[in-house]
């Protein structure tokens, strides 16, 4: 069923301008009132974030335009955050891939965009900076193009569309020779390049837990897009854990995205990205689904960790000369 939707992911490297550009389409969704303080960099809410100026953690945001909610996924351009890369790739129809006019891909463009191809993904790509006096736009597409076709992309990825632009300055356009005015041409292109999602109203509620949240008031919050079905705040639902066990439990409060705030919603459909609050043991990949016909979604695989650690018992020379805790048992209970 077709949904007046759009579920895209931000896709770049570190300092291509990921977090400015998505600055500029909330500036110009008129998601802020006129006149309001807005701080740069708003989707870099945690700490850590604004004092490096990177993208660490996974983080929903939601504009409206011509009466299409485009939900964007902004994801962390670290190959070190692999796990939270494919996780929230899962939730979205499309991707924006942000490059540097002047570097072109770097290391963590390809890493994130490997895993978008692997998905079947088709990218929009927005040549960045062509502001600067070094830039050269052209010679970034070229390079594009290239990793495309070395990570394997099929041909209708590789026939990617690509505008350029300045997310600082807040302009965007589809050829180098045009005037550029606002983001609207990449609003468009979002529009028309990437397809609504794919979900059935009508089918029991399938929604796959892709991101945890907290709250002080709502205790454990799940984020995620629901694949089938629909869901009602106040229902109740199947939690279907990793381990094959059923918890039934009560929606206490549905969440939607409008801009960077979280507003209440009483039922939203397939396609949405949505918060959901009543699962305390909610994990990731696990699914919550119609308590009447429960059928989970397939867990979400990630790579296999780059650091892996081994505790075993000690078993040197001078083991058991010194220190309380030297028992496997007591090593098990750590």
């Amino acid at each position: 069923m077709s949904l007046p939707i759009r579920n895209v992911a931000i896709i770049a490297h570190v300092d291509h301008g990921k977090t400015t550009l998505v600055d500029a389409l909330l500036k110009q969704s008129g998601v802020f009132r006129t006149g309001e303080a807005v701080e740069t960099c708003v989707m870099d809410s945690n700490d850590l974030e604004r004092e490096r100026g990177i993208t660490i953690l996974s983080k929903n945001t939601a504009v409206r335009y011509k009466e299409t909610l485009i939900n964007i996924v902004d994801t962390p351009g670290h190959a070190d955050f692999g796990g939270e890369v494919e996780r929230v790739l899962g939730m979205v129809d499309g991707c924006l891939l942000i490059v540097d006019a002047n570097e072109g891909p770097m290391p963590q463009t390809r890493f994130v965009l490997k895993k978008a191809l692997e998905k079947g993904l088709r990218p929009i790509v927005f040549v960045n900076k062509i502001d600067r006096p070094q830039a050269e736009p052209m010679r970034a597409v070229d390079k594009v193009l290239d990793l495309f076709i070395e990570l394997g992309a099929d041909d209708d990825q590789c026939d990617f569309p690509y505008l350029f632009g300045s997310g600082l300055q807040g302009l965007a356009k589809e050829k180098l020779e045009e005037e550029a005015k606002d983001m609207q041409p990449l609003f468009e292109a979002m529009l028309h390049h990437i397809g609504p999602p794919v979900g059935d109203v009508e089918k029991p509620l399938q929604l796959q837990v892709t991101t945890l949240d907290y709250s002080e008031y709502l205790g454990r919050i799940v984020i995620g897009k629901i694949h089938n079905g629909r869901l009602r705040n106040g229902q109740t639902a199947a939690l279907m854990k990793g381990d094959g066990t059923v918890e039934k439990a009560k929606i206490t409060k549905l969440l939607g995205f409008e801009g960077l705030k979280r507003v209440e919603l009483e039922e939203a459909t397939a396609g949405n990205i949505v918060a959901v609050s009543g699962f305390a043991s909610a994990n990731i990949g696990e699914t919550i689904a119609d308590p009447d016909n429960p059928n989970a979604l397939p867990l979400i695989e990630v790579d296999e960790p780059t650091l892996q650690m081994t505790f075993c018992v000690n078993d040197s020379p001078f083991a058991g000369k010194e220190g309380k805790f030297v028992t496997s048992r007591q090593l098990r209970d750590r």
